[in-house]
């Protein structure tokens, strides 16, 4: 797989199982009390949540695997509140069910995305991934976003549980692919080409973008420039949060450079909103 403008490919096939089982051992020893705990995801319980999660994976394997193809935004719907609709039509739909069929579900879908994402060529490229822009992304993006999606919802329910954080090695390529949406952030930054943006997040890495004729392209590393047009820095736990827009501590961050495009920086969004 070729390093493209949103940078070398990234591998996320071997955490999809391991973040999976650990889920799964999780979501099999809740009270039913624990099920019914609010997330951080405003009006969804744990059991919603993993409602979500499940949507996630038949919808993924329905379309990807299966070709089916199913709802589309209704006239003049912008593509967020489709989402945010069908989102919410499924989890209302599944509070019909028990926790028992809800984890019956999901054990009889485990694994099966793994095995999906394992038949394709990852280099290729595949649908877009909006928050990294509007064009076709190579598939690696797509598999490393369905990645992040798990992840963070894993998270969440395990904070609304008040349970142990999960642990750090399923994070190792949140950071690497949450800074994709760079690029597609730095978008109408209006910069002389070859000017520089880096972007380190503590324990996780260091990225930076260049301005190129047609664009701005990511790379891993600190900016090779000794001036760069701007940098920020932070956390891991900060940073999925800012990009995932949950609640962050923002004086975790650390900006130097030009003002306006470190604001512009922050605003870097890693899921549809």
């Amino acid at each position: 797989m070729s390093p493209t403008r949103w940078g070398p490919p990234i591998d996320v096939l071997p955490y999809f199982s391991k973040e999976e089982q650990a889920l799964m051992t999780l979501l099999g020893a809740l009270t039913d009390e624990d099920w019914t705990r609010p997330t951080m995801c405003a009006g969804w319980s744990v059991k919603d949540v993993a409602a979500h999660l499940l949507g996630d994976k038949v919808g993924r394997l329905s379309r990807g695997r299966d070709g089916h193809s199913s709802d589309a935004p209704r006239p003049g719907e912008a593509f967020p509140r489709f989402i945010d609709r069908i989102n919410e039509e499924w989890v209302v739909a599944c509070r019909r069910l028990s926790t028992d069929v809800l984890l019956t579900m999901m054990y009889e879908f485990m694994g099966q995305t793994t095995e999906y994402w394992a038949k394709l060529d990852l280099g290729a490229l595949g649908i877009p991934v909006s928050w990294a822009g509007d064009e076709p992304a190579p598939r690696w993006l797509d598999a490393a976003r369905d990645y992040s999606e798990f992840w963070v919802h894993h998270v969440q329910i395990r904070e609304a549980l008040e349970h142990t954080p999960l642990e750090a090695e399923y994070a190792e390529p949140i950071a690497d692919t949450f800074v994709r949406a760079l690029p597609h952030t730095l978008r109408e930054v209006d910069a002389r080409v070859g000017k520089q943006v880096g972007y380190t997040v503590t324990g996780a890495g260091k990225w930076h973008a260049r301005r190129e004729r047609d664009g701005w392209t990511l790379d891993r590393g600190a900016p090779p420039s000794r001036t760069p047009l701007a940098t920020v820095t932070t956390d891991l736990d900060t940073f999925w949060r800012l990009c995932t827009k949950n609640t962050a501590d923002v004086g975790r961050v650390r900006t130097t450079g030009d003002e306006n495009v470190c604001a512009q920086v922050l605003t870097m969004t890693s899921i549809i909103v």
